[in-house]
């Protein structure tokens, strides 16, 4: 992909899960790489791990629910860095429990730093593609921005309202003929740290729900994304089937995510309440990966028809041009 060599990719959240493994694989392409994150701890450690592959990487603490301070930083990343030619929002929070246990301040919280920490990241890297006219922000969502599940009603809102936001800015955008991109790359579930240190009132571990991939897999189709902009990416056979079922049979997918989604995201491990990284950063290593390799699938069969439907759907025609003139002769 040498259309990131030397570009300057910013990536929020880009210090653990997803945000890390796709803050290296910018790198590997060539991108000059800009870490976000709450944790100065972090980000030392992956900027540093970076470097000594030998890749160009910076990175700046923030709280991307703090837009003053977001903005700030933009401007510094600008003119100690360089224009900014991708902007990846991923920074997310959520909470592990019934909505009717949850204080008004923890779903704020989990809405300040999920949702509004995409607006305004959007904000701040809008502003100056706008100016240029070029540009591609990538909004890191999930499948829940489309199908809900019990135990996490913050997250899913917040995951909701940022495909809302971003379908009405995209709108936007194409009345005002912009060349800046927009994107939405929606996941399954991933073995991440989320898990492991998200506030919890459940009394088990909670887990994703399985299957689990590898976020290098996510990492792979964000790079994508970033360089091939769609309305949508899905990544994973679960998110494909979780999506399109909540367009066409709604209230069955609501049944089946009251069914399977709430006891899915209980492990075997028992467990007592956490407050979790909710308003702090917990200490923890940098890092993509959680406590799930044994399960952890690294590719999907799905995301490799998507990343290539062009030559997929070029070799359909071919097979069914090739049958229709066999069938003709014969």
């Amino acid at each position: 992909m040498d259309e990131l060599s030397d570009n300057v990719v910013v990536v929020a959240g880009g210090t653990a899960g997803v945000g890390y493994a796709a803050a290296v694989e910018f790198a590997r392409w060539g991108a000059t790489t800009v870490v976000l994150s709450r944790d100065p701890e972090r980000v030392h450690e992956t900027v540093a791990a970076l470097r000594s592959a030998g890749h160009e990487a910076h990175g700046w603490p923030v709280d991307v629910s703090d837009a003053g301070a977001l903005e700030r930083v933009t401007e510094e990343i600008e003119a100690k860095v360089g224009p900014i030619d991708v902007w990846v929002n991923n920074a997310m929070t959520t909470v592990f429990g019934r909505f009717a246990d949850m204080t008004p301040e923890e779903f704020d919280k989990v809405t300040a730093n999920t949702y509004l920490g995409t607006v305004n990241g959007t904000r701040s890297a809008l502003r100056r593609m706008l100016r240029r006219n070029r540009g591609t922000i990538v909004q890191v969502g999930s499948a829940l921005a489309h199908q809900s599940i019990p135990l996490q009603s913050a997250y899913c809102g917040a995951k909701h309202a940022v495909r809302g936001f971003t379908n009405a800015l995209r709108c936007e955008l194409m009345k005002e003929r912009s060349s800046v991109r927009l994107t939405m790359v929606q996941l399954s579930a991933f073995n991440t740290p989320q898990f492991d240190w998200a506030r919890s009132y459940l009394d088990r571990n909670p887990r994703p729900l399985a299957p689990v991939f590898a976020p290098e897999l996510a990492a792979r189709a964000i790079v994508r994304a970033a360089v091939t902009p769609r309305r949508e990416y899905w990544v994973g056979w679960p998110a494909m089937k979780t999506i399109i079922g909540s367009r066409f049979l709604p209230a069955f997918a609501d049944w089946l995510a009251a069914r399977q989604a709430y006891d899915g995201q209980f492990s075997s491990e028992p467990a007592s309440p956490r407050a979790g990284n909710l308003f702090e950063p917990v200490p923890r290593p940098a890092g993509a990966t959680g406590r799930f390799d044994a399960e952890t699938k690294p590719k999907s069969m799905q995301w490799w028809l998507s990343a290539h439907r062009a030559s997929v759907g070029a070799a359909a025609v071919a097979v069914l041009a090739a049958w229709v003139l066999l069938t003709a002769l014969g």
